[in-house]
């Protein structure tokens, strides 16, 4: 029988949790919801609970030759999550922007700083021509003075392997096509960080992040 019209649709959320405690974490998904069965997929490692709870765990960065170790597939991708790689941060939005360099959750170099850009305007007209030109014009002065910080971290930072951006993707994207980051933006890049207006708090959290495991749970049937 079909799903009841109007039903609402299961919720996901996304958590991240350090190699280090993802086998805590693990049992006590499982004593919440009943017991797991555990997979390796494609996407990741999936755990199903009995209530139907299921949870996606994804690690912070490909193997790329360096497998973790264990006994089973939860252990090898806490090894694996708690390697001490090296990962670049460039989290920009319109209000501000975050750089960083973070190994395992914590950050070796950082710098947070504001910068206004305009939001749309209802206006019509000129008035609204006006607006989008001095929006235009701030985006673009954010995105040079981004690249130039970034540039100015990174080269004088420990070398990253990765690189994991947040925030507005199109002002990211155009920072990181910025030709002052031209040695800098080839890096592998890891998964989009999604990130509020990136004080110095948020880049502090968002290094934790990028070096741990993403976990996206979605509620069984009954769930909250």
């Amino acid at each position: 029988m079909s799903a009841a019209r109007g039903a609402r649709p299961p919720s996901v959320r996304t958590t991240f949790v350090p190699g280090a405690r993802l086998p805590g974490w693990a049992a006590r998904f499982g004593s919440a919801h009943g017991g797991w069965s555990v997979s390796d997929d494609d996407d990741g490692v999936r755990l199903l609970a009995a209530d139907g709870t299921a949870a996606l765990l994804q690690p912070p960065w490909p193997v790329d030759g360096r497998p973790g170790r264990g006994a089973d597939v939860l252990e090898r991708l806490a090894s694996l999550a708690s390697q001490p790689r090296r990962v670049g941060l460039l989290l920009v939005r319109r209000g501000g922007y975050g750089i960083g360099v973070t190994s395992e959750g914590r950050l070796l170099a950082s710098k947070a700083g504001t910068r206004y850009v305009q939001g749309r305007t209802s206006a019509g007209g000129q008035s609204q021509q006006r607006f989008a030109r001095r929006r235009g014009n701030q985006a673009d002065a954010l995105v040079d003075a981004v690249a130039a910080q970034a540039a100015a971290l990174f080269g004088s930072a420990p070398p990253f392997e990765y690189l994991a951006p947040g925030g507005d993707r199109t002002l990211a994207e155009q920072v990181l096509a910025h030709p002052a980051l031209r040695d800098y933006s080839g890096a592998p890049r890891l998964a989009w960080l999604d990130v509020p207006e990136p004080r110095a708090a948020v880049v502090l959290k968002a290094a934790g992040d990028a070096c741990s495991v993403r976990v996206q749970v979605t509620d069984g049937p009954g769930g909250d």
